[in-house]
């Protein structure tokens, strides 16, 4: 309550008059609301940092050797080879683990599950064909020097799409990022698991030895058992 200035009968805050004499009566101004506290702006590089994920990695290079350091430090550097005031180009680098290992593991464990889908099948099925087991060696020598350069289209693809998503806060915007990129590092103890069948299959075989064969005779004669 508060009290009119000319007959000093009290009356309602939210009243403009007094309800006694009809006075006049001053509205208090509103207190200002807080003014928002301006958000810094989330940069480029900090959006692609966010997608590939805070993991380390071993890297190797001829300046510094090898070295124990986060995976962005190495695709910043790979990037930004491919990246040109006129647009994206192809730049052949080498990544070491798309080659040396599996390489359908390495898309996999970096999310590219179509890439990892046809290195898997692909391959397999060209040695299904020919039997030249030289095959796989020319995929991991492709996957090598192709790596780096897929994976950057898979990283600026991934993020225009999400910035491209109306009505989402960058916190949610953020978040969202860190989810679709990183890793999946279940994909490690699969290679481990694959690569220790493979051991016991080849180590299987070696015990094994080699198949009997027939041993063709004279002619119109049957074949004979040739034993090694």
């Amino acid at each position: 309550m508060k009290s009119c200035p000319a007959c000093s009968q009290e009356v309602p805050e939210e009243a403009r008059f007094c309800l006694h004499c009809g006075q006049t009566l001053a509205i208090p101004d509103p207190e200002p609301s807080p003014e928002p506290i301006p958000q810094p702006e989330i940069t480029r590089a900090q959006l692609w940092e966010t997608f590939i994920g805070p993991n380390k990695s071993l890297q190797f290079t001829m300046k510094e050797g090898w070295a124990w350091r986060p995976a962005f430090e190495y695709y910043k550097e790979k990037f930004s080879q491919i990246e040109t005031p006129d647009g994206p180009r192809f730049v052949l680098s080498w990544n070491w683990p798309a080659a040396l290992f599996d390489s359908f593991l390495w898309f996999l464990y970096r999310k590219m599950y179509l890439f990892a889908l046809l290195y898997a099948v692909l391959p397999a099925v060209a040695i299904f064909l020919t039997g030249d087991m030289s095959v796989g060696l020319v995929s991991r020598m492709l996957a090598g020097g192709s790596a780096n350069y897929l994976y950057y289209w898979h990283v600026r693809d991934k993020i225009q799409r999400v910035m491209s998503l109306p009505a989402m806060e960058d916190q949610a915007r953020t978040q969202f990022i860190r989810e679709e990129g990183g890793v999946q590092l279940y994909v490690l103890w699969l290679g481990v698991a694959l690569h220790l069948l493979m051991i016991g299959l080849l180590i299987s075989a070696i015990q094994q030895g080699p198949p009997d064969l027939p041993v063709p005779t004279e002619e119109g004669g049957p074949p004979r058992q040739k034993f090694l």
